[in-house]
């Protein structure tokens, strides 16, 4: 098993509690991913969106491609996951900027490409947003773009979003064959897409019975096209305590979130733009991407009992968001990353 996380660019995950003592600045985050080196993680998520959808529209929250650049030059071993939405960024500069950062880092920076679901984000920042298909067809050019771009010597592509024509990119990226691309969705159109164009499928939080039948169905479409086999990557809320009660009562610290809260209308608008292969309730919302489905809530020994069955299911990689960021991530490795470690489980 992999273990990486997410970089806390909004503040804090929990849409109930204002401060959790990690807040959206440089020197948090620069600390938080050289500390992270040390404790054993092996990847970091950096999100993107311009509007902070955790503590409200009007709190701070850090751009996604400048930290991601900063990060590549104070870390030494960390992958540096980026999310980018092919609507806010040209294909073939994004091509060369991440290029640029891939060696800032010695091959260290992969892609999480995500096809947006926030339209007021969009409206207000002035992009173009497309229905959900859509925005999947987009997607595919783009990738092609991009993927054209970090390849050939000189490329050209003329397509229904996208026309360039002689791009030069160099130099290219040190990771071969490519960045990794990561990319999830629970739609035919986005697991369609990401098993013919993409490296590694990422899903929300999902207990071991729900997650092994959707990574059979991914490697079985994946096998159709005759690529390389897929990672599998799974998002995840981590609450370790002494005591199964303790785990219990700060998981029901944490989900109490109201309609009025501040990422309320958001929960609204990722409903309304998505399409996911069940229902989200407002508890879930709570901590985003369904993470406390995974079941990681509990003592040292049931957590780590639980990253073992979803290893078995076909989970390569925890994608773990906790609060206070830092010091959980700190529990989490003491506790379980290093007895499993130990043990030869992960």
């Amino acid at each position: 098993m992999r273990y990486g996380y997410w970089l806390p660019v909004f503040g804090g995950w929990l849409r109930n509690v204002e401060d959790e003592g990690m807040e959206a600045s440089w020197n948090y985050v620069k600390h938080l991913a050289q500390r992270s080196e040390e404790l054993g993680y092996d990847l970091t998520l950096i999100a993107e969106l311009f509007l902070n959808d955790i503590k409200g529209i009007d709190a701070p929250s850090l751009d996604a491609w400048s930290t991601a650049a900063a990060l590549a030059a104070v870390t030494e071993r960390l992958e540096l996951m980026v999310a980018v939405r092919p609507t806010f960024h040209q294909p073939a500069i994004l091509a060369k900027q991440a290029a640029s950062i891939d060696r800032i880092s010695n091959g260290r920076l992969s892609l999480n490409v995500v096809s947006s679901w926030w339209k007021d984000e969009a409206r207000r920042y002035g992009v173009r947003f497309d229905e959900h298909d859509d925005r999947y067809a987009r997607t595919d050019e783009w990738l092609r773009v991009v993927d054209g771009a970090w390849h050939e010597p000189v490329f050209s592509h003329h397509g229904a979003y996208y026309d360039v024509s002689e791009t030069i990119l160099e130099p290219k990226p040190v990771r071969r064959p490519r960045p990794t691309i990561y990319a999830g969705g629970e739609s035919e159109a986005a697991k369609t897409l990401i098993a013919s164009r993409c490296d590694a499928y990422v899903m929300h939080g999902d207990p071991p019975e729900r997650i092994a039948p959707k990574i059979a169905d991914m490697r079985r479409r994946r096998e159709e096209t005759g690529l390389a086999p897929m990672e599998y990557g799974m998002a995840a809320y981590v609450i370790v305590r002494d005591t199964e009660a303790e785990a219990q009562r700060e998981l029901a610290r944490i989900t109490n979130v109201a309609a009025g809260s501040p990422g309320y209308h958001n929960y609204q608008d990722w409903i309304s733009n998505t399409q996911l292969d069940q229902r989200v309730s407002l508890e879930d919302y709570s901590v985003s991407n369904r993470g406390l489905r995974a079941g990681l809530v509990g003592t040292p020994e049931q957590v780590a009992d639980r990253v073992h069955e979803l290893e078995d299911a076909g989970v390569g990689l925890l994608l773990l968001q906790c609060s206070p960021q830092l010091e959980e991530m700190e529990r989490f490795s003491e506790t379980v990353i290093r007895p499993l470690s130990v043990a030869g489980v992960a």
